[in-house]
């Protein structure tokens, strides 16, 4: 017990490169979900390369793909940190899914109310961003907590490429000491009060934000 409380400086440094890896990837996903999902609603042109993409990478593992680009990025030139890796990979893969909650989110809005813009004179453009846009947000929010926090536990596999975060850093623990209990106690628990962080912003952002205060 008192070797582990030496170790607890190394977890808390773990639980912040997860945290920043996780948000960062997760903010990228969302971002990029958003945007190629609203362009696919108007563009024919987007809409063929962006389901190709979404069936790619939602058919094949995550771990794959970050191998792919960590050790098969070098061979084309381009070669990037541990870290850099972990968030591309991750951004690109949890960016389909993102997407996905978007559409689905989009799909629920009433043609009624489409139909009521355009007989208001409001163009296909302004409806988008200005009525349904708003509606599918705040139908999306808990779906986008939840895949905040799968992109969260998805960033254990930066272990394998050597990211120093809290999957890695608890095997470096349990090599040192050969405990298991007590390290992947922590582990656990670690993962587990970032995930109640990570749904406490949401509900407060459902609360506060998407709901106008009410």
């Amino acid at each position: 017990m008192s070797d582990m409380l030496l170790y607890l400086p190394d977890f808390a440094r773990a639980m912040g490169m997860t945290l920043a890896v996780s948000l960062c990837a997760a903010a990228a996903g969302a971002v990029g979900g958003f945007m190629f999902q609203a362009l696919c609603c108007r563009s024919p042109l987007v809409y063929w390369p962006w389901r190709a993409y979404v069936w790619l990478v939602r058919g094949t593992p995550y771990l794959a793909q970050l191998s792919v680009i960590y050790f098969g990025l070098p061979a084309l030139g381009l070669t990037l940190s541990a870290v850099q890796a972990a968030i591309l990979s991750l951004a690109l893969y949890s960016a389909a899914y993102f997407g996905e909650i978007f559409r689905g989110a989009w799909l629920c809005i009433g043609r009624g109310q489409k139909e009521a813009a355009q007989a208001h004179a409001i163009s296909a453009w302004q409806s988008f961003w200005h009525i349904q846009t708003p509606q599918a947000l705040r139908f999306s929010l808990p779906l986008l907590g939840n895949q905040a926090i799968l992109t969260l536990k998805e960033s254990a596999a930066a272990s394998i490429i050597t990211v120093p975060e809290l999957t890695m850093t608890t095997g470096r623990i349990v090599a040192s000491t050969y405990g298991y209990i007590l390290p992947y106690a922590l582990l656990i628990a670690s993962y587990w009060l970032l995930a109640q962080a990570i749904s406490l912003c949401i509900g407060w952002l459902g609360r506060n934000w998407l709901s106008g205060g009410h």
